[in-house]
């Protein structure tokens, strides 16, 4: 999916006022149009990215409240001039991360996804970077994510065999491995070594 269909941004933004209309709506007959508009806009995605409806469905129509972003925090570790990246099951790598957990802080979250996916413990320093995913990341999703960059220290622990990744290893900028870049592309990593080269780094936001 292109960031630039306009078909996509029709949807997204139908989905939205439909998930507000079910959440403050009161009348019985609006609900069920609300309902049908939800209905529609999955549909839409459904027929035009050729993904299940159920699959639209459970990622893009199952929460409730005014629609907000999703938080993917994403962890930057460094080791001799090196960045940290974790191996996925499909042979790809990425920065360890993930989505944020209801009852975590940013930070907490960040030192948690890089315990389970690359076994280390670490401390978390600053933010590099803010962005909205849609703005760099490709395929676009049906819904907002915000990806939180942040700069950590590594204190103790080793990898070890988990269900989201097979090893992790450390790169320099010109040598990056293939990327899962529906998570992080090169720009992205190349924009935290820049963070972890200067001394008085100011976070960056979309």
């Amino acid at each position: 999916m292109n960031r630039n269909e306009k078909w996509l941004q029709w949807a997204v933004e139908l989905q939205s006022l439909a998930q507000a209309g079910l959440t403050y709506g009161k009348d019985a007959y609006d609900l069920e149009r609300y309902q049908r508009i939800r209905e529609i806009a999955a549909e839409i995605i459904s027929h035009m990215a050729d993904i299940p409806v159920e699959t639209v469905t459970g990622l893009f129509c199952s929460e409730s409240g005014y629609q907000t972003p999703k938080l993917d925090t994403r962890a930057a570790i460094f080791q001799e001039g090196k960045i940290l990246l974790v191996r996925e099951n499909d042979g790809r790598w990425s920065l360890p991360g993930g989505w944020c957990e209801v009852n975590l802080s940013v930070g907490e979250n960040t030192v948690k996804e890089v315990k389970e996916e690359a076994g280390l413990d670490v401390t978390a320093g600053r933010i590099i970077a803010v962005q909205d995913r849609a703005k760099h990341n490709l395929p676009v999703y049906a819904y907002g994510v915000c990806k939180v960059f942040v700069q950590c220290t590594a204190t103790g622990g080793k990898f070890e065999k988990n269900i989201e990744t097979t090893e992790c290893r450390y790169f320099s900028p010109d040598e990056l491995p293939e990327l899962a870049e529906e998570k992080n592309t090169s720009e992205q990593i190349k924009l935290c070594f820049a963070a972890y080269h200067s001394d008085d780094w100011e976070a960056q936001f979309d």
